[in-house]
């Protein structure tokens, strides 16, 4: 295997095939980001013998792909190249304009990653559980595709398979989106006074936490997926024209409260754990004192209570060295959950 983008993605990509059994060999723009995916389990800096390349995948930033893929399909005759861009559709019209063996060129996309950057964020289990889209097209050779298929069984993600323009429609609505309303709403915090900053608890953080990604990175994933981007962003801008309307107008509380109530059924809608249906869990918060060992014990205490905690978030109180610990769980373990932690001398908020 050839990774080439020693980056967040590609670098655990390198960790999880690694750590399978196979060799991989890093390529990177920045010898120094390689060498550091080396130290940490995600390969080789070392050359590999060209004829023994079986795969190739590129990770480096959308404008970059179509050389770097043509460049490998070159380098490495008998490897499959696949990638891990957002952004399809704009990368194989390129591709397509060149003369070029696409029969093994296959795209994909992994759905993990982070607002995080570069190689020292690398884990081997980034993408367990996580959807990995597989974008063959008409010419993709049936190998290849099972090749790229390898790759994401080998990761332990959850293979998708869909078409290049489905796939950039799905992203736009998904993920891009999302991003860009993210950037926004945390755009809107240099606005804001900072004494008035200090009442910020969880919902800020969670609306704004992905609004730290790369700026450069993502001027290049929105462009090349203007396409799918745009009328989304006009569909949301239509939304928000309602929502000023119904403000200004106080006989509008109607129109309003439908907004509100569509925002309930979307969150429903989202998937929930390992794709399956979502479910309405209860959210037990706890206070925990930031004291070295505090979090250990706290969850040594549910463990023994053997709940099941589907998912956590962490509060800091903004005055006392204390932060506030939510635990969701089913609606039938809450209760014992309750007991159980404060029979602990635990404070349940």
């Amino acid at each position: 295997m050839v990774v080439i983008g020693a980056g967040l993605v590609g670098a655990s990509i390198g960790c999880a095939l690694t750590a399978a059994g196979y060799p991989v060999h890093l390529r990177d723009a920045k010898i120094s980001h390689a060498r550091v995916a080396a130290s940490l389990g995600a390969g080789t800096v070392d050359p590999p013998v060209t004829a023994d390349v079986d795969l190739v995948v590129a990770a480096v930033p959308p404008v970059a792909l179509p050389d770097v893929i043509a460049h490998a399909l070159h380098s490495y005759p008998q490897a499959t190249v696949t990638d891990v861009g957002s952004v399809k559709a704009a990368v194989l019209d390129t591709l397509w304009r060149r003369e070029l063996d696409l029969g093994r060129y296959v795209g994909s996309h992994p759905m993990a990653g982070s607002q995080y950057s570069g190689p020292m964020t690398a884990r081997a289990d980034l993408f367990v559980d996580r959807s990995w889209v597989i974008t063959p097209h008409r010419r993709s050779r049936p190998e290849s595709v099972a090749r790229v298929s390898e790759l994401v069984r080998t990761c332990h993600a959850r293979e998708i398979v869909m078409d290049v323009e489905d796939h950039d429609a799905a992203v736009a609505r998904v993920s891009h989106l999302p991003h860009l309303m993210s950037v926004l709403m945390a755009g809107h915090l240099n606005q804001v006074p900072e004494n008035h900053l200090l009442l910020a608890g969880q919902g800020l953080r969670d609306v704004t936490r992905i609004a730290g990604s790369d700026p450069g990175l993502w001027v290049q994933i929105v462009a090349a997926n203007s396409a799918a981007v745009l009328p989304e962003l006009r569909s949301i801008q239509a939304r928000l024209a309602e929502v000023i309307m119904a403000i200004e107008s106080r006989s509008a509380a109607d129109t309003l409260r439908e907004q509100l109530q569509r925002g309930v059924e979307g969150t429903r809608r989202i998937p929930g754990k390992h794709g399956t249906a979502p479910v309405a869990y209860s959210q037990v918060v706890i206070e925990i004192p930031d004291t070295p060992g505090a979090l250990g014990r706290l969850f040594a205490d549910v463990g023994k209570a053997g709940i099941n905690v589907e998912d956590i978030s962490i509060e800091h109180d903004q005055a006392r060295q204390v932060g506030y610990l939510s635990l969701a769980v089913t609606p039938e373990q809450e209760p014992e959950l309750i007991t159980t932690m404060t029979d602990r001398g635990w404070t349940v908020v």
